[in-house]
């Protein structure tokens, strides 16, 4: 019977039916794919707590996602990610001996005014908005002290389920005198090494033509995992283009959205 009514269908609905089960045999494979990677890489989450747990007793602190990240960062490798880690505990020590920077110790970072957080993408992760033509070259350890402050804040901010932001890097006015590349690798540095997998995209706007000779120089410091998610936007191209990874009801005004910029340290 089965086969009769078989031979009676017309042949572009015994191939739709051939595409839509050759569709479903892939989306099943997909699924075994993803839940065994899923096992693997939970496994090997659990044999690096174990390992960075009995060099540094203060990483039972810290939570499976934290590690699950620097795993990431290091493409599962339990001893590069294990190194990476233990440094970044040690770091954590020295440079935010207090658990947190006040902004009291950033005050001439935060009066320019050049940071702000609002909004969420479609994906549900935090906006950023930095304008690097408000930056100025100031005390070194005082930026590297903003840039934790900022990204703290960022990762205190987002929402459960949630681990990294976008950001959208304004170039509006950027010039000679804001050129920084001590502070830019510093901050590069931060970021990849103390706070890896954050990041989730780097919208980089406005973007004058003398801003590439900083770039040149920036560039082979960023890792591969860190370069896939930045991209270049035409001005032209601009107000589309963020559109497409933020809703209208969630994009700054600055780019005829409708939130307002609010400063890092109002957030």
């Amino acid at each position: 019977m089965e086969r009769e009514l078989r031979e009676g269908m017309e042949p572009k609905q015994e191939e739709e039916e051939e595409e839509e089960e050759e569709e479903r045999l892939g989306n099943n494979n997909v699924m075994e794919m993803n839940e065994k990677e899923n096992e693997i890489e939970q496994s090997k989450v659990g044999i690096m707590r174990a390992l960075v747990q009995r060099e540094d007793p203060s990483a039972k602190d810290v939570d499976d996602l934290m590690i699950r990240r620097f795993l990431r960062a290091r493409d599962l490798d339990i001893e590069k990610a294990s190194n990476l880690f233990l440094k970044y505990l040690s770091w954590r020590r020295t440079f935010v001996p207090n658990g947190s920077i006040a902004t009291s110790e950033i005050s001439n970072e935060l009066a320019h005014n050049k940071l702000f957080m609002q909004g969420m993408d479609k994906k549900g992760r935090p906006i950023v908005v930095c304008f690097g033509g408000r930056h100025k070259q100031n005390n070194l350890e005082e930026f590297k002290r903003f840039v934790v402050y900022s990204l703290d804040k960022i990762c205190s901010r987002m929402p459960r389920g949630e681990e990294k932001f976008v950001c959208i890097g304004d170039l509006v006015g950027w010039g000679y005198s804001n050129s920084d590349i001590r502070g830019y690798l510093a901050a590069l540095s931060i970021l990849q090494d103390c706070f890896p997998e954050r990041l989730g995209k780097l919208i980089i706007v406005h973007v004058p033509y003398i801003f590439m000779t900083a770039w040149k120089m920036v560039y082979p410091f960023i890792d591969s995992k860190t370069k896939k998610k930045i991209i270049f936007v035409e001005n032209k191209k601009l107000k589309s283009t963020l559109l497409s990874d933020i809703d209208e009801s969630q994009l700054p005004d600055t780019y005829g959205g409708q939130l307002p910029l609010v400063p890092i340290q109002d957030t």
